[in-house]
Parts: C-alpha cells; sequence; structure tokens
C-alpha cells in the first residue's frame, strides 16, 4: 500500500481510557482539530471505547421521520447526536474502537479523496491481521454506504457484513479521519440501526450489521487496537503519550 497518509513521520498515539460521554467525545476531536490547524498539535491518533451511540449525518435530520428516529435511539440505549460529516446514521458502543487520526497540513484539501482510498486499507490490513477476511468496498444494502467503507466476509457461507465506517472533517491546515471498528456485540447495534432507519424511511439490509466477533468468534476489542498499531508502525514512527497530554 502506497503511504500517502502518515508519511513515514512520529505519529503520537493516545489510548483515552474512559468515554468523556457521547457529545463531548465526538466534539473533543472537533477541538484537536482547531489545535492542529492552529499549530498546537503534531500528527495524532486518538484510540477510545465509546458510549452506545447513533451519529446521524446532516442528511437525516432534514427527514420527516427524525424526530421519532432520535426516540428509537433512547428507547434502545443509545444517544442520538448530529455529526458535522455527511453519510447516514452510524451506531457505536463500548464493543467498537473509535480511531481519531488528526494531522496538520498546508494542502489538506488536496489529499481528500486519496486519504479515504489510504485509510481503507490500512483498516482492511488491521482486520486481516487478525483473521477477518476483510475488504475495502460497499456492499449491497449497507447501512450509512460508502464507496470505502471496510467489509468482512464469511468463510463458511460468503455472507458479507460491514465492519468500518469512515468520516473525515477537512479545514484549510489540518485533517480529521475519524472511524469506527465494530468487533463485539454486534446485536444492539443492528436492533438500533433497524429502529432508526424504519424511524427515517431509509431503506437497508440488516444483515449486513455485524461485528468482527461473528465471523472469528472470540476477537475482543483489545485484539484488533494490538493489530492495528502494528498495522500503523509499518507506516510512521509511534510514541505513546498519556491522554492528560491532550487535555487543554
Amino acid at each position: 500500500m502506497q503511504d500517502t497518509g502518515p508519511g513515514g513521520r512520529t505519529l503520537t498515539v493516545v489510548r483515552q481510557e474512559t468515554s468523556l460521554g457521547a457529545g463531548r467525545d465526538l466534539e473533543f476531536g472537533l477541538e484537536l482539530l482547531a489545535r492542529a490547524k492552529a499549530g498546537g498539535l503534531g500528527p495524532t491518533l486518538r484510540l477510545y471505547r465509546p458510549e452506545p451511540t447513533v451519529a446521524f449525518g446532516q442528511r437525516d435530520t432534514r427527514l420527516p421521520g427524525f424526530a421519532a428516529a432520535e426516540q428509537a435511539c433512547r428507547d434502545d440505549g443509545f444517544e442520538p447526536l448530529v455529526r458535522r460529516a455527511g453519510g447516514r446514521a452510524a451506531a457505536y458502543h463500548q464493543g467498537t474502537l473509535v480511531v481519531d487520526h488528526i494531522e496538520p497540513d498546508h494542502d489538506a484539501i488536496a489529499g481528500s479523496k486519496t486519504r479515504f482510498g489510504y485509510f481503507g486499507g490500512l483498516f482492511a490490513e488491521t482486520l486481516l491481521r487478525v483473521g477477518v477476511q476483510a475488504a475495502v468496498g460497499e456492499i449491497p444494502g449497507e447501512y450509512c454506504p460508502g464507496e470505502f467503507s471496510v467489509h468482512g466476509t464469511d468463510a463458511a457461507n460468503g455472507s458479507q457484513i460491514k465492519l468500518v465506517g469512515t468520516a473525515q472533517r477537512v479545514v484549510a491546515g489540518g485533517w480529521l479521519f475519524s472511524s469506527v471498528i465494530v468487533v463485539e456485540d454486534s446485536g444492539p447495534i443492528r436492533k438500533v440501526l433497524t429502529d432508526t432507519y424504519a424511524a427515517l424511511g431509509l431503506e437497508w439490509e440488516p444483515s449486513t450489521a455485524g461485528a468482527a466477533d461473528d465471523l472469528v468468534p472470540g476477537l475482543d476489542v483489545d485484539a484488533v487496537e494490538k493489530a492495528l498499531l502494528e498495522t500503523y508502525a509499518g507506516h510512521a514512527s509511534l510514541v505513546a503519550a498519556p491522554f492528560s497530554s491532550l487535555e487543554a
């Protein structure tokens, strides 16, 4: 895979051990992007396990069923939020790993399309390391569909499930590439997405919602995080830092 992302530079890795709360977690990533743009933050990788959340796209808010969809989320134990990026509703919880990659970049806009392909390949490589038959590409009927989604294939029957969704925020002077890897406990995610998409009046195929441990039984978030850092180590020099280093 051509290294068009971290570029072999030093990347600071920060594990956020505890969620700040669904809304605060989302906003904190944007605050880090603003700091990178201003020159106060270098290339950084933030890893955390989020609270149960459904992140809606801007288009979702304009649908007649949006209020009902928000209530469906709450009924299922997920907090509804609206992200600034595009796409459709996506769900995540403590069985997922959120990966926020933030970099200052004077020409951030120019590389935005290439970045999607780069990170799709990186996450597929990560899942291959833990035994998932992973590949990049949208699968028919997936939730929050995207050209560079990462999916896994069940070797027994050939069925495919979406495992990684990605979103990008680009500003003059920096970018934030945020990804969610669904690793464990797909049931609640499938349930809330089924209820949410029904309220929004959007068609999709519920069987495309799954988790990596549906394909590799016993797989957990810690194993996927370890594989992710091993993959990143082939693209950048990694330096660990405490979460307190990010707190203003």
